[in-house]
This record gives structure tokens, C-alpha cells and sequence, in this order.
């Protein structure tokens, strides 16, 4: 047995290659194989020799560590090696003395190998190599480890690791990937370094471009701040391939608001790297039924993104709420999301409740610098998408014109945004489109339709079919809706309250259509509208209830329907009352039992308030 006084064995890192060793010195291997005239001996995953038999003083077992000394280096490259024994010795690691390389620059690297650093984001196991999806400073790519078909490579690496890699770089489907020939953890200090390398780009990187607004308008000025913050969390969650979970509510506002931003983030992670098809698995956009995020929601979210987690190796999404989020209504779910440490980004303009702020991470709403809901969804939903992506503006410049008319604002804003696409989309186009958007969702119940609903806002190539899809979908929808007025207009009821405000009531249980179009809402909604232009010039509200719920719709009489809400839910025991929305325009939902306590104190509500115009 060997036994000098003071042994120092070498350690090959993971980036050394043949020029590194040394002849004489002594390394510490692996056993790769064996053959009948020796055993093979890695001394990293790039450098191998063999230890002829005449040198091998034990048994061995494959991948067993062994510590061999190198006789001699051939020209061809081939290595030989003797196996020695050592009781003590001093282990010193032998580095390759060059630097990384960014995930940016792999794609002139073709052919080459290289070295990276960077965190790991994703480990998706393949029914061939494990995949990797790594971020750096600069992008995001995939590296491929494979081991045997199906098997897990570098077990011991995890979600959101720092690693250094060696590979080739390669091209698979026309994409850039590193085929992994070693990878190695980092820890203490080069963690560090690289971890903060990383976080400093990806803080500069999420910064979004100072542009400015696409109208004139001094609420939308206040709320730029707000908005870039916003802008800047969901950029960030795009560069760090963090999954992005888009919550709207199913009306064509909150559908414009959730594909404005859809587009400039499925485009932002297209050209940040990663798989072909990363914009379906990293963004998935859902619609609400109703106008705040429901348990039902975050259930839902949070069943996919945990089964995504265990799966696929993603990373926890960050949930982004538009035309929702910002009332008491939400507070269930944003708190079921707090325990499983989910962030929130919220865009909304129904009135918010101080309380939500504490579970968002982002708040984007015009009440917050005296603005209302006159600002719509769908206009705070494509600035901030532009803030995510400016290179989208000019295929979603249109949505904010087609989100006022469909949610009836009458903000001046609404002109401006239309001014700007009016050449292309008349008043009525805008109007089209956001009845065929309505129509459509309802049909596509708990689905987002992504093709079809870039087919009825013109986001495609194929205007042709955008010009039938949406008169056919007009023709549908406008049927549906004579048929439903013809069966409940005649069983409106109507009173004058005792603040001059004319109120109609009309069970839409009993004297409408049930499970088509339009549904309960927009029915009341229709209603609303016919009404009021029988009674120009006079404050109207329209109640259209059912067994446990009511929506209302006003016009010319200053009510808040979310304190009414609070109001009644404390003034009315066992009502179980709950529900919000606008001032003017929302819903209640309570128990059937107490229908009728319910509605005579809400309509006693509605007629202290003052009315007219």
C-alpha cells in the first residue's frame, strides 16, 4: 500500500477537459465499466481512462469512487491509469479556468461545447432524457441529461437550484438545447454570486420601456405607476419561466383585458426561449362567471398548478386577475392563495375594498386616483400589456374601443380610444364584436376559446372569416335576445319610488328563457336598456332577480351597491346575503327563504338615495 506522509488527490471539475491532467498526479475517479483486460474510470463526465488489470489492487462496482494515478497520456488521448490506496489525503479541486457562457449567446455556439450557470426553472422528465429549463441573466433555454430512457438524470437537483453545467450545444426541432455531459450544484459563495448576477438582470430586464399612453387621460397618468409595477411583475414571472395563471371575468371587457395582455405575454415568451409550445404551458388564461375570483377559481388554479408542480417541475404561478380581484368577494380565494404563497397582480375597475391590498402583490384600479369604473378593464388591460410588450400595440390598439362600448362606459376615454382605430372599427363594429364576444363566451362556458376569440377580435390574418364569424355570431346573438324580451318584457313590473327614480322589477326565474342566451345578467342588462329609452330623461333602475339572487342595473340614481351589500348582510339576519360590483351595476346573492326581506329592503335602500341628472 501506498503511504506517503502527505497525499494531495485531485478532484477534475465538471468543466475540465484533457488538457487539465496531469501525468504523475493522482485523481479521484468513478467506475464506469469493466472489459477483460481492465476497468474503465471516469474522472469527470468528459475525461476517462482505463486501469489495465495487471493495476488493480480491489474489487470494484460500477459508478464505486476509486482513487488512480496517471501513468501516462498517449497522443491519440487515450489515458492510463493505476489504482492506488491512501488511508488519508487531501482533496483539492481542479477548476477549468474559463468563464460562462450566457444562454443568450448559445445560438452561435452551435456545435460547441460550453459552459452555463443559471437557476434551474423546470425539470420535466421525458420518456427519454430529463429537461431542464434553465434562466440566466440573459434568457431562458432547456438542457437535455439523459441517463437510460425514461430515468431521472441528477436526482439530487431541484426547482430553483443554482447550477453550472457543461454540454454540448445542439439544435432539436430547430430549437437550441445543451446536451448535458456534467452537471454540479453550487453552494456558499459562487451560489451567491450567480444568484445575485441573475436577480440584478432579471430586476433590469423587467423594467418596462417608458412610452407613453395611447390617449389623453388624466386618470390613466395617475395610474401609470400602478401600472408599470404590474407590467414589471409579470415581465419578471415571463423571464424567470414562471407560469402565469390569467384570471377574467367572462364579459367581453374582462375577455379584452385578459387578451391584450394574453398577447403580450405569449409573444414576450416566445422571444425570451424555452420549448415551442412554452406559451401554452407557461400562460393559461380562464374565464370567471362571475365578477370576482371564486373559491371554485383558485380550487381549480391551484389543482393544476400543483398537479403542473409534481409533474412537470414548474415553478408555483403567479396569478393575475383582471376585471376582478379587488373586493371583500375575492378575499376567500386571495387567502387560500396567501397559504400556498402565490403572488397576485390585480386589474380591475369595480369599486375595491382597502382590505384586498394586503394579499396583492400589484393593484391596478382608477378608483384609487379618483377615478370610476368608467375607465374599463379592457383599456387598463392593453396599456399594461403594451408596458409588458410595446412591439403588441399595433395588434391590440382596437380592444380598448370594443371594451368601452361593451361595457357601456361613458367615460371620455371611450372616444379617444375609438378615435384611434375609427377608420377601421365604426361604433357599431366595436358593438358587434362585443355582443359576439359575450355570445360566444357563454357557449364556451368555463373555456378561454384562445383561436376562436383572436378570430372575433381580428387578431389573426384571416379577416374574411373575422367578417363572417362575427355577423353570424351577431345574428345568433340578437335572435336570442328578441326571443328572450319577447317572453319576459311583458312581466316587468314598475313603480316610482319615493326619490322620483322609476324602478322595474322582473323575476327572470319565472318569465325568461332558463340555460341560453342571454343568461340572467345580460338579460336584466336588456331590459335595462329598452327601458330606459321608454323613460328618457327619468332616473331608472332595473331589478331582475331570481330564487337567491337579484342584479341590478341603474341609470340617474346615486347608489352603492357594494355598501348596500355590507348594509343589508348586517341588517338582515339569515339573509346570507353577500355580492358587489359597480356602484350602479351589480348583484346580490342570499338565501330563497329570505327573497322577500331582501328585495323590500334593498328597493327601500334604493329610494333613499338621492336621484336625477
Amino acid at each position: 500500500m501506498d503511504n506517503p506522509d502527505d497525499v494531495t488527490v485531485f478532484r477534475m471539475g465538471p468543466g475540465c477537459d484533457l488538457s487539465d491532467v496531469g501525468e504523475g498526479k493522482v485523481y479521484i475517479g468513478r467506475v464506469q465499466g469493466f472489459a477483460n483486460f481492465g476497468t474503465f474510470v471516469q474522472l469527470n463526465d468528459r475525461v476517462k481512462g482505463l486501469v489495465h488489470k495487471s493495476n488493480v489492487k480491489t474489487t470494484h462496482k460500477e459508478r464505486e469512487t476509486i482513487l488512480v494515478r496517471v501513468r501516462t497520456i498517449r497522443p491519440n488521448g487515450n489515458i492510463d491509469l493505476e489504482e492506488v490506496t491512501y488511508p488519508v489525503y487531501t482533496v483539492e479541486m481542479v477548476e477549468r479556468k474559463s468563464s460562462s457562457v450566457l444562454l443568450a449567446e448559445l445560438s452561435g455556439k452551435v456545435g460547441k461545447t460550453v459552459m452555463i450557470e443559471g437557476e434551474i426553472a423546470q425539470i420535466k422528465q421525458t420518456s427519454g432524457p430529463t429537461i431542464f429549463t434553465i434562466v440566466d441573466e440573459s434568457g431562458t433555454e432547456n438542457a437535455a441529461a439523459f441517463v437510460e430512457a425514461g430515468v431521472r438524470a441528477y436526482p439530487e437537483a431541484e426547482l430553483e437550484d443554482i447550477v453550472r453545467i457543461v454540454g454540448e450545444v445542439m439544435l432539436r426541432n430547430n430549437q437550441v438545447q445543451i446536451e448535458v455531459e456534467s452537471l454540479s450544484i453550487l453552494s456558499g459563495s459562487e451560489e451567491e454570486e450567480v444568484k445575485e448576477r441573475i436577480e440584478t438582470a432579471l430586476e433590469k430586464r423587467a423594467e418596462p420601456e417608458d412610452i407613453p399612453l395611447l390617449v389623453e387621460s388624466a386618470v390613466l397618468q395617475k395610474l401609470q405607476p400602478a401600472m408599470r409595477k404590474a407590467a414589471r411583475i409579470i415581465r419578471k414571472a415571463v423571464f424567470s419561466a414562471q407560469p402565469i395563471i390569467l384570471r377574467h371575468h367572462a364579459d367581453a371587457d374582462g375577455i379584452c383585458s385578459a387578451v391584450a395582455i394574453e398577447q403580450a405575454v405569449t409573444a414576450l415568451i416566445r422571444e425570451s426561449g424555452g420549448d415551442f409550445d412554452a406559451d401554452y404551458f407557461l400562460f393559461k388564461r380562464a374565464p370567471s362567471k362571475a365578477p370576482f375570483y371564486e373559491i371554485e377559481d383558485i380550487t381549480r388554479d391551484l389543482d393544476f398548478a400543483l398537479k403542473d408542480h409534481i409533474r412537470y417541475g414548474q415553478k408555483l404561478p403567479l396569478i393575475l386577475l383582471t376585471d376582478n380581484g379587488s373586493t371583500e368577494e375575492d378575499l376567500p380565494s386571495l387567502k387560500m392563495a396567501k397559504v400556498y404563497g402565490l403572488s397576485l397582480v390585480v386589474i380591475d375597475h369595480h369599486h375595491p375594498d382597502e382590505i384586498v391590498d394586503q394579499y396583492l402583490a400589484a393593484h391596478v384600479n382608477p378608483y384609487h386616483v379618483e377615478g370610476d369604473f368608467g375607465i374599463t378593464a379592457g383599456m387598463l388591460g392593453t396599456e399594461v400589456a403594451r408596458l409588458i410588450n410595446p412591439r403588441v400595440e399595433q395588434y391590440i390598439r382596437h380592444i380598448p374601443a370594443i371594451a368601452g362600448f361593451g361595457d357601456r362606459s361613458e367615460a371620455p376615454e371611450r372616444a379617444r380610444y375609438h378615435e384611434l382605430v375609427r377608420e377601421t372599427y365604426t361604433e357599431e363594429d366595436c358593438k358587434n364584436i362585443a355582443l359576439s364576444l359575450d355570445y360566444e363566451q357563454f357557449w364556451l362556458r368555463f373555456n378561454d376559446g384562445r383561436e376562436i376569440v383572436k378570430d372575433i377580435l381580428g387578431l389573426t390574418a384571416n379577416t374574411v372569416r373575422h367578417k363572417g364569424l362575427i355577423a353570424l355570431l351577431v345574428e345568433g346573438a340578437n335572435a336570442a335576445i328578441e326571443d328572450q324580451m319577447n317572453a319576459c318584457m311583458p312581466h316587468v313590473r314598475q313603480q316610482t319610488l319615493q326619490n322620483g327614480a322609476e324602478l322595474f322589477l322582473l323575476d327572470v326565474e319565472i318569465h325568461a328563457h332558463k340555460f341560453t342566451f342571454p343568461p340572467p345578467g345580460k338579460t336584466s342588462g336588456e331590459v335595462h336598456d329598452r327601458l330606459c329609452r321608454k323613460n328618457v330623461g327619468s332616473p331608472v333602475v332595473t331589478i331582475g332577480f331570481g330564487p337567491d339572487f337579484a342584479v341590478l342595473r341603474s341609470r340617474g340614481v346615486m347608489m352603492n351597491i357594494p355598501k348596500m351589500v355590507r348594509e343589508l348582510r348586517d341588517e338582515i339576519p339569515g339573509g346570507g346575503i353577500s355580492g358587489g360590483g359597480h356602484l350602479v351595476v351589480g348583484s346580490i346573492k342570499f338565501v330563497e327563504g329570505m327573497r322577500e326581506e331582501v328585495l323590500k329592503g334593498m328597493i327601500e335602500k334604493i329610494s333613499r338615495v338621492p336621484a336625477g341628472f
